[in-house]
């Protein structure tokens, strides 16, 4: 599709999402800001995991750590840089993780950013007690509304922009020739270690934004919430089933399943959870490459037409 009209039809989309806090009620805007919030995941997630075919399960420590970095920052620092810090604390966490695991691959790089959320998880509990003899903090002082929706609606907007750009450089190269064949892209003379530490902690920092901006949402929050690998865990089916390799596919399976989760959680509790599964189980066995290799299997198909 050409680039004019993705701009296009990106800037429309972006007023559109800018103009909705005006004209919808409060459930709905609920509904956007679960989607903004897994469409920053997701695509970040995939900016990194989709081009290397590195598994990482670290997406709840990232996310985490930012909303425990707004929990103690929101009354000392303007909101702004709040988010910065979540941000900018999530990719010091993630540059640690990356330089202790990202030399393996597969089900043992998996593995070990799952055991080492859920270390952190363990840790953050551990200090709490310490420092304050409970677990959990309580957000008295947060932001309007429409301010963390806007702040989530730049986040996610960033990410699909900064994902664009990456696909497009040199630096998405080196992540792509990782993942084709890392020994080779090596003989070719890519620094991997240093490529895989940035585009690793790149994905955090998003995730840290995003982490921040959506802790002023509970009046309360706790480890267990905060570092819960469902979210983790669903940021990955998201990428994975609209396509991890593309931009448009968790963007538009971002949307999907959050419109979905919101409608089942209500009425099948349950459903929501066995209808990501199936479409998994089914996208792993028929489509590998996620819903975005219908797309350019159709593209394809057109350009051999004619």
């Amino acid at each position: 599709m050409n680039h004019k009209i993705l701009a296009t039809l990106a800037a429309a989309a972006f007023a559109l999402a800018a103009g909705l806090p005006w004209v919808a009620s409060e459930f709905v805007q609920s509904l956007a800001l679960a989607c903004l919030m897994y469409i920053a995941l997701a695509t970040s997630w995939s900016m990194f995991c989709g081009a290397t075919r590195y598994l990482s399960l670290a997406t709840s420590a990232f996310f985490g750590v930012g909303a425990y970095c707004s929990a103690v920052l929101l009354d000392v620092l303007p909101w702004p840089l709040v988010i910065a810090c979540g941000a900018l604390l999530a990719a010091v966490v993630a540059l640690v993780m990356g330089a202790a695991v990202l030399h393996l691959r597969g089900t043992y790089f998996a593995v070990l950013t799952f055991g080492m959320t859920e270390l952190i998880r363990h840790a953050v509990t551990f200090v709490e007690k310490q420092m304050s003899g409970t677990v959990g903090r309580v957000l008295a002082v947060v932001p309007e509304e429409n301010t963390v929706y806007y702040t989530l609606l730049i986040i996610a907007s960033l990410s699909v922009g900064v994902a664009v750009w990456v696909r497009g450089s040199r630096f998405g190269l080196a992540l792509a020739g990782i993942g084709a064949d890392e020994q080779r892209a090596q003989t070719l003379g890519v620094n991997t270690r240093r490529a895989k530490i940035a585009g690793f902690a790149l994905t955090a920092s998003f995730a840290g934004a995003v982490g921040a901006a959506m802790a002023v949402r509970w009046t309360y929050i706790e480890p267990a919430a905060v570092f819960s690998p469902f979210i983790g865990f669903q940021t990955v089916l998201i990428a994975l089933i609209g396509g991890a390799a593309s931009v448009g596919g968790p963007i538009a399976a971002a949307i999907v399943f959050s419109l979905l989760a919101e409608t089942l959680r209500l009425q099948l509790p349950y459903g929501y959870m066995l209808v990501l599964g199936l479409l998994l189980v089914l996208c792993v066995m028929y489509l590998p490459g996620g819903l975005a290799s219908l797309w350019q299997r159709r593209a394809t198909g057109r350009e051999a037409a004619r």
